[in-house]
């Protein structure tokens, strides 16, 4: 199974793309959030998903880990393919999605193309908590020089907004523009923060 490739960027379209390593040219599906954040040409390296059918192997390309790992989530529910899961992936970034499923806001999925209000509750019962834990995993798996301290939190919620794919001037920016009092908990920080990147 294909999981990652690294190669030149052959080929560039918003449904797909062509990375040729070594001679060998791999189409590759990709949600637009990869992208808009793909370079004109030039070495590229992507996560793979490889989905494999009786009558084709099929990859999925996508720029960071969190856009995979959301990506397995939703062709894990009954009903979504892999050509939905990417269809949500581009209308919808990983970290809103994440906060959507978590705290149930069944509107704002049904408002992505491909999704009814039946499969919206679907994903919110099957994905909720998953998602929520997908939300904090960035922060939770770096490690803090001294966890009971404001600056270490915000060191943390950084680097996870970063991880769910956030530019580190805007992660920086609505960090600065939360007024947290000392010892505020890293899974309230990063809330907040994302409250404020998603408006």
């Amino acid at each position: 199974m294909i999981a990652l490739l690294s190669g030149q960027l052959a080929h560039r379209a918003p449904d797909h793309i062509i990375i040729d390593v070594g001679g060998v040219g791999y189409q590759l599906h990709i949600p637009l959030s990869t992208f808009y954040r793909l370079p004109e040409t030039g070495p590229v390296r992507l996560q793979v998903y490889t989905n494999v059918r009786e009558d084709a192997i099929v990859l999925f390309g996508f720029l960071t880990t969190a856009e995979k790992d959301l990506f397995t989530l939703l062709i894990s529910v009954s009903g979504v393919g892999p050509k939905l899961g990417i269809t949500i992936l581009s209308h919808i970034a990983p970290a809103e999605l994440a906060l959507a499923l978590s705290q149930g806001d069944v509107t704002r999925l049904i408002a992505i193309p491909g999704i009814g209000k039946k499969s919206a509750e679907r994903l919110v019962l099957e994905l909720q908590d998953k998602a929520g834990a997908y939300a904090l995993s960035a922060a939770i798996s770096v490690p803090s020089a001294d966890a009971n301290t404001s600056d270490s939190h915000h060191q943390d919620a950084l680097s996870a907004l970063v991880n769910l794919g956030y530019k580190e001037s805007l992660a920086r920016q609505a960090l600065k523009n939360l007024k947290s009092a000392p010892g505020t908990p890293l899974e309230q920080i990063l809330k907040a923060a994302l409250q404020i990147l998603l408006k």
